[in-house]
Order: C-alpha cells, then structure tokens, then sequence
C-alpha cells in the first residue's frame, strides 16, 4: 500500500519505464504475419523448390508469382522469375515462358544467371519444334512457320557468343546444328513435294534455298540433285550441268547419280 507522496512518485516512475520499454519492443520487432518479411519470402520461395522437384508447377507458378512481387529488387526475386519461366515452359504455356524470359533479360541484362535465361529461351522454342520435325511426314505439306525454330537458334547463338565458356554452351551448340540441318530437311522435303507434283521450277528455287541458307547441312545432298534434276526436266542445261558438278564436288559418293537425273521411265520422285 502506498503511504507517502514519495512512494507513490516512485511507483509512477516504475510503471512508466516499464511501458515505455513494452513500446519500443513492439516498435523494434516486425509483425509475425508481416508477408513480406525476409522469412516470410524466403519460406515461400522454399515452398515453391519442393514444388518444382515434385512436378506441382501450377503450384509453384503461382508461389513465384507472389514472391516477384513481394522480393522486387532482389536476388531472390530475380530466381523466381527464371523458376517461373521454367515452370511455365514445363506446363506448355510456351508464349507465357517466353515473355517471362524475355522480361528478365530486358530488366537484367548484366545478371550472372542471364545464360541460361537465354539458353532456357532458346529450348523453349527448340522443344516446340520437335513435334513438327518429328511427323513432318504425316503432316499436309505446305508453307510452314519456322519462326519458332529461328527464334531458337538466335537465343543459342547469343549464348555461344555471349558467353561461349558457359556450363550450356557446348549443347547450346549441338542444338544450333540440328536446327540448320532440321530447317535444311524441311526446304528439301518441300521441294520433293513440289517436284513429284511436275511443279520443277517451284522445286528448283525451294532446294536452292536449302542450299544457299544452309550451306554446310547435309540435306543439300539430295537438294542439288533435285535442282539438276528440275533444270532437266526444264530444259536448262546449263544449270543441270552446274548442279551436277557441284553435286559431285561436294559429294562424290553420292548415291544421287549423274545418270539418275537423265533417267526419265524410271525417275526415283515417281516412287514417292
């Protein structure tokens, strides 16, 4: 019981230190809950990990979704976005990968991880070519895109040149060497179609496009056969004449004879 003046200004004093000091602990400590709190972050993004190595990425897409937003500006943030971008590709929301690549390589262009930005860009659309390529003799033969698979080898040629010591540059480079040689096959396979069709010019320029944009490709084999054989059925003498010396230049074991140009009765696109 306070008796005195005294003993009651000291027992003021007390009470006030104590709630000045419950103040400026609760001032000090950030909320538990707060969401976007350094723990908080950092536990989501932990989630969206165990999501990505268990094949939950509708999940962890929208964890990194919420972590870009809440980790702007950072390290952490900047993962997030190629783990989306990875996690989008591997649900086939192609178009969604490739402007998420695309926007991390625009806002980061000096990052430590932009190889494999533009190594994850370029298989985005290497693996949407795949199908194509795979059944392109099923399919109904006309003009087709190839965006997709120009679009891929210059995101592997930025990488090779860019950063040409990089951990995906060596298969960055097998990949550019199946795409030329899938985009060589693809011009040949169309001038085969437009060959067995009577269409020869048409069918002269398509293989002298395989062979002008892709020089080194091994299709350009048959496509040099096709043009000589399209100038004989032309009448043009003197380019058949070139592409037959070209033809055996380049490929002199070709099982694509000389004498198989001027075989008429038994022409081998008839058999197709």
């Amino acid at each position: 019981m306070i008796r005195t003046l005294d003993e009651l200004v000291r027992s003021l004093r007390a009470s006030a230190i104590v709630v000045v000091t419950l103040a400026l602990v609760a001032c000090s400590s950030p909320p538990k809950d707060d969401p976007n709190s350094t723990a908080a972050v950092e536990r989501l993004y932990a989630d969206a990990k165990d999501d990505l190595a268990s094949g939950s990425y509708d999940k962890a897409i929208k964890t990194l979704e919420r972590i870009e937003g809440r980790a702007a500006g950072t390290l952490l943030a900047q993962q997030a976005t190629l783990d989306l971008a990875y996690a989008q590709y591997r649900t086939g929301e192609r178009a969604a990968a490739l402007a998420t690549l695309d926007r991390f390589i625009r806002l980061n262009p000096s990052s430590p991880a932009l190889d494999y930005a533009l190594y994850l860009r370029g298989l985005v659309n290497f693996n949407d070519t795949l199908g194509f390529f795979g059944s392109l003799a099923q399919q109904v033969l006309s003009e087709r895109d190839q965006q997709a698979s120009r679009d891929a080898y210059q995101s592997f040629r930025q990488l090779v040149t860019q950063f040409p010591q990089s951990r995906y540059a060596d298969d960055a480079r097998v990949r550019m060497d199946y795409i030329v040689n899938a985009l060589a096959e693809y011009e040949v396979h169309v001038a085969r179609y437009y060959l067995r069709r009577g269409a020869f010019l048409a069918a002269a320029n398509r293989a002298q496009q395989a062979v002008l944009e892709y020089p080194q490709a091994p299709a350009n084999e048959e496509a040099l056969f096709i043009m000589a054989l399209s100038y004989e059925r032309l009448g043009l003498d003197q380019l058949r004449t070139d592409a037959e010396r070209v033809l055996k230049q380049n490929f002199p074991g070709s099982r694509f004879s000389a004498e198989g140009v001027r075989e008429s009765q038994r022409a081998w696109w008839k058999l197709w």
